[in-house]
C-alpha cells in the first residue's frame, strides 16, 4: 500500500502537498486593511481610531492576542503608540504633512499591526489631511522692475508667484496689489492651472514727477480662515531723454576792470537738467563766436565758469556779448547770451599834440593873442580821462581851454624883446585819475 501511495502522489508529489498546506494558511493570515484620516499636527496623545475595536478584538482578549504596531521601516514607528489596555491607537509626535510628503497630494503613514494567538498582520493606513497652517510666501523680500517712461500703456510684467506648501484648496492662490493709478494687476493662468500676477501699465510715467513707485502685492490662499503674504514691488522710471537743459537765467552779466591776469573768473553759468544719468548730465560751450572772443575767453564744460585767455582792453572795446550753449548727453541743447562789460583803469597818460605855433610872436602884439594852440586827449574814460592843462614856468603866456579838448596859449601881457627875446614854457596835462 505504501508503495502504492508514493507512486500514486508520484515524484515531487509531497512538495506540492506541503505548499497546498502553506497557501492555505497565507490565506487565513491575508493582511486585512484598517485606513484612518486624521488632520495634520495633531498634539501627543491624540486619538487616531480604535484599532482593537476595528480589528474585532474586544477588551478581553487583548491580554492574550498582545496587539503591537510594527513597520520594516522603523521611522513610521515613531509617530504612533497603542495603548495595551483599550487598544486604541494615538498620535505619538507631531506629524507634519508638509514636512512629511511635500507638495503630494496624497499623504500617508503605513505600518501593520500584530496580533498573537493565533498569529495575524494586519495593514494599517492613516491618511493625513491638510490643515490651511502655512501662509503664502515669496522667495524675496521686493521684487524690482524697471520700466521705461517711453514704455506704452497696456504693457504687462510678469510678478513673482508665491509659494503656498499647503495642498488643495488650502494653496488655491489669489493676488490682490496695493492701489496706484498707473498700475493694475492682472492674472495670467498657466497651463498647470496656476495663477501667474502680471502688472500692467495703466498710463504712461513721467520720471521727472515720480522716479520710482513702490507697491505691495498680496498672496491670499483659499484657506477658511485664509492666509496671506505679501512682497514689496519696486519700480524704477527709466528716464527718457524728453526734458533739454534749462539755463537759470536767459541773460549772464558781468562787470570786470580791464587788465586782468588770463585765467580771472568772470561769472558762472549754470543749467539744471531734470533728466537723469547721462540725459541729464550737461556740458557748456560758446555757441558760434568768432575767434578773436575765443582768444578774450575760456568756458570750462563741466563748470560753466566763463574765465579770461587774454588781456581785455576797455579802451579797444568795453563790451562783448556772445552766446553759451548747454546740451545733455542725449543731445538736447539750449542758449543763454553772456554780456560783459569792461570798466576802465587809468592805464593811460594823457597825450599833448602841438596842432599850430606862432613863432615869432612880434613884440607889439596885443594881449591875447594866440601863440599856439594844442590838443589833449587822453583814451580813458570818466575822471581817468577828465584832464587839465596848465604852463609851468616863468612867461607872460597863459592858457586857456577850447572846444574838443583843444587849449589856446596866449600872451598874458605887453611882450617886450629887448628884455627877453625868446620864451620857454612847459605844458602839463593831468587826469582826474588814481
Amino acid at each position: 500500500m505504501a508503495v502504492r501511495r508514493r507512486q500514486r502522489l508520484g515524484p515531487g508529489g509531497g512538495r506540492a502537498l506541503l505548499a497546498a498546506v502553506l497557501l492555505c494558511l497565507c490565506c487565513r493570515a491575508a493582511a486585512e486593511r484598517v485606513r484612518y484620516s486624521i488632520p495634520e499636527e495633531l498634539g501627543r496623545g491624540s486619538l487616531v481610531g480604535p484599532l482593537a475595536r476595528d480589528l474585532g478584538l474586544s477588551a478581553d482578549e487583548l491580554p492574550a492576542r498582545k496587539l503591537q504596531v510594527t513597520s520594516a521601516g522603523k521611522k513610521q514607528l515613531k509617530y504612533f503608540t497603542v495603548n495595551e489596555e483599550n487598544g486604541n491607537l494615538y498620535v505619538n509626535e507631531r506629524l507634519d504633512r508638509e514636512e512629511m510628503c511635500g507638495e503630494s497630494a496624497s499623504c500617508s503613514v503605513s505600518f501593520e499591526a500584530l496580533v498573537h494567538n493565533p498569529l495575524n498582520v494586519f495593514h494599517v493606513e492613516v491618511s493625513l489631511e491638510d490643515v490651511n497652517d502655512n501662509s503664502p510666501s515669496f522667495s524675496k523680500a521686493s521684487l524690482n522692475l524697471e520700466i521705461g517712461e517711453w514704455t506704452l500703456p497696456g504693457a504687462r510684467f510678469p510678478l513673482e508667484m508665491a509659494r503656498d506648501a499647503d495642498v488643495g484648496g488650502n494653496s488655491l492662490l489669489n493676488y490682490q496689489l496695493s492701489s496706484n493709478p498707473s498700475f493694475s494687476l492682472a492674472m495670467k493662468e498657466n497651463p498647470d492651472g496656476s495663477k501667474q500676477p502680471e502688472l500692467v501699465l495703466e498710463k504712461a510715467l513721467d520720471r521727472e514727477k515720480q522716479s520710482s513707485v513702490e507697491l505691495v502685492l498680496m498672496a491670499v490662499d483659499g484657506g477658511d480662515p485664509a492666509r496671506s503674504g505679501t512682497v514689496q514691488v519696486l519700480v524704477t522710471v527709466m528716464d527718457l531723454n524728453d526734458n533739454p537743459p534749462v539755463f537759470g537765467k536767459t541773460v549772464y552779466e558781468a562787470r570786470v576792470a580791464e587788465n586782468l591776469p588770463a585765467g580771472s573768473l568772470v561769472l558762472r553759468v549754470q543749467a539744471t537738467d531734470a533728466d537723469a544719468g547721462s540725459n541729464g548730465k550737461v556740458s557748456y560751450s560758446f555757441s558760434n563766436v568768432p575767434d578773436v572772443l575765443r582768444a578774450l575767453f575760456t568756458v570750462d564744460s563741466e563748470s560753466g565758469e566763463v574765465r579770461t585767455a587774454g588781456p581785455l582792453d576797455f579802451e579797444e572795446k568795453n563790451k562783448y556779448i556772445f552766446s553759451l550753449e548747454a546740451m545733455d548727453g542725449g543731445g538736447l541743447v539750449s542758449h543763454c547770451k553772456v554780456q560783459i562789460e569792461v570798466t576802465d583803469e587809468n592805464d593811460n597818460a594823457p597825450e599833448i599834440t602841438i596842432l599850430s605855433l606862432s613863432s615869432p610872436v612880434p613884440e607889439d602884439a596885443p594881449v591875447g593873442t594866440v601863440v599856439a594852440v594844442l590838443n589833449v586827449k587822453d583814451p580813458d574814460s570818466g575822471e581817468n580821462g577828465q584832464v587839465s592843462c596848465e604852463l609851468s614856468g616863468e612867461a607872460p603866456l597863459s592858457i586857456v581851454a577850447s572846444s574838443g579838448g583843444s587849449y589856446k596859449v596866449v600872451t598874458a601881457s605887453a611882450l617886450d624883446r629887448e628884455q627877453a627875446s625868446e620864451h620857454r614854457v612847459t605844458v602839463v596835462a593831468r587826469d582826474r585819475g588814481r
